[in-house]
């Protein structure tokens, strides 16, 4: 075998089990259908915030993991892509969120004078905002780095990969409905604005963990990201021109100058949502190992660190 590992997916889940396994001395390679900038996570928001994702208890334990490995990366924003970005979260209280609260910083309830008009309590944070295309080419180079290697190719089985590594680690995200097969993953579509930013220098997101229309604007080097959706079990991946235009007035009511910014890009991306996320470890056929990680939800890049840390040790 020319490998000790097959990690199966190029999105920030898969880059990132890679990373953890690589720079912990295996040999490996990523198998991936599509490159990382055709992923869900390249269309992502990027902002690190625990989001229709379960169970509690260890979405706790892998987003605080994750936001250490972040606010590390973002002394290096042009090189990651990450940085530390103040903003408010509206309509929810600190005893709302889970047992990772207590470990975000400068987490406080907002003033009344900090929140828009209409939302009557909120929350402060200063939280990594990642400019994914910039953060995924990061990934990559740290894997290649650490001398991991990315191949395009498409993988109908794990014990396809189990023939060629004794070690398979399955990251496909909403792919894992016809790899493994897990009917039990589906898809939450979101759809996202990109526009010129007239001037927004904090993020800002009012979603309901349970809505189908939510509220947020994230400014990003590249534009001010406006939100969105969450369509469960919708596949489509063509923006709707009605569902853009109700985004962008949803998030000019708070931001009025969005009203008229220049449209840079609609975006489609579909979430890999689960009753709670899949990371377990099992056996194929032939004796390989195989590790799931994945159903993820909306939370991808808030847990990733953590899931590749808990992979790399079921591994």
């Amino acid at each position: 075998m020319t490998c000790d590992a097959i990690v199966i997916g190029a999105g920030v889940i898969g880059l990132t089990s890679a990373i953890v396994l690589a720079e912990g001395g295996r040999r490996v390679t990523v198998w991936s259908r599509d490159p990382a900038g055709r992923t869900t996570s390249a269309v992502a928001g990027g902002l690190w915030w625990p989001y229709r994702i379960e169970p509690e208890e260890q979405v706790a334990a892998w987003s605080v993991d994750t936001l250490h490995a972040l606010v590390a990366l973002a002394g290096r924003p042009e090189e990651t892509g990450v940085r530390l970005a103040g903003g408010t979260h509206t309509g929810v209280r600190v005893e709302e969120l889970g047992p990772w609260a207590a470990e975000v910083p400068e987490l406080r309830p907002a003033r009344p004078e900090e929140l828009p008009e209409g939302f009557p309590v909120g929350l402060r944070a200063r939280v990594p905002l990642v400019d994914m295309p910039v953060y995924l080419g990061y990934l990559r180079r740290r894997l290649e780095a650490a001398g991991g290697t990315v191949e395009e190719r498409v993988v109908t089985s794990p014990a396809e990969a189990g023939r060629v590594a004794p070690l398979v680690v399955n990251c496909t995200g909403l792919g894992a409905r016809e790899l493994v097969p897990d009917t039990g993953v589906h898809p939450v579509q979101g759809q996202l604005v990109v526009v010129e930013n007239p001037g927004v220098e904090e993020w800002l997101v009012a979603a309901d963990g349970k809505a189908s229309d939510t509220m947020y604007a994230l400014p990003q080097p590249y534009g001010l990201v406006l939100g969105g959706t969450a369509r469960e079990h919708a596949w489509g991946l063509e923006p709707d021109p009605a569902t853009a235009e109700a985004i962008v007035a949803r998030c000019a009511r708070i931001h009025p100058g969005v009203a008229n910014a220049r449209i840079l890009a609609h975006r489609v991306g579909l979430r890999p949502a689960r009753a709670r996320v899949r990371l377990e470890a099992g056996q194929l056929p032939d004796g390989a190992r195989l590790v799931h990680n994945y159903g993820h939800g909306g939370a991808g890049v808030t847990v990733s660190w953590g899931c590749a840390h808990q992979a790399a040790h079921l591994a």
